[in-house]
């Protein structure tokens, strides 16, 4: 069994795509249109053939429910690895990225906490 993909809820998937392309660096994988909504996907340009990250719309009332409740109570949605937690945060907050969690360590992990426009809070991590 393998990860081969993983679902982010977004509110609009342009400005999902915009965002984690162009501020986060991730590269489009796949885009299909599917009707009203895509099949979307982005992947690290370190790993291009790694897991795909699904830009999931949220056509389904509960799992709007459930994206504002995890951002209302500051729990990310998911998390991603970085090698130096510190040099992304500032890259990321030069480019206008709001945290909520600046980089904090916690043991031998770093996390930090940003807000990703599209109603989720993720998380990044260095271990």
């Amino acid at each position: 069994m393998k990860i081969k993909l993983t679902s982010i809820l977004v509110d609009d998937q342009e400005k999902a795509l915009k965002f984690y392309t162009n501020v986060l660096g991730f590269l489009k994988k796949t885009e299909i249109p599917m009707g009203e909504h895509k099949w979307l996907t982005v992947v690290s340009a370190e790993e291009q053939d790694g897991v795909e990250v699904v830009l999931e719309p949220m056509g389904f009332e509960p799992a709007k429910v459930y994206q504002r409740a995890l951002f209302e109570a500051g729990i990310p949605l998911t998390a991603f690895h970085v090698e130096d937690v510190q040099r992304e945060y500032e890259r990321l907050v030069n480019l206008g990225v709001v945290f909520s969690m600046k980089p904090t360590q916690m043991g031998p992990v770093t996390l930090a906490v940003f807000d990703d426009t599209c109603g989720n809070n993720i998380q990044l991590v260095q271990v």
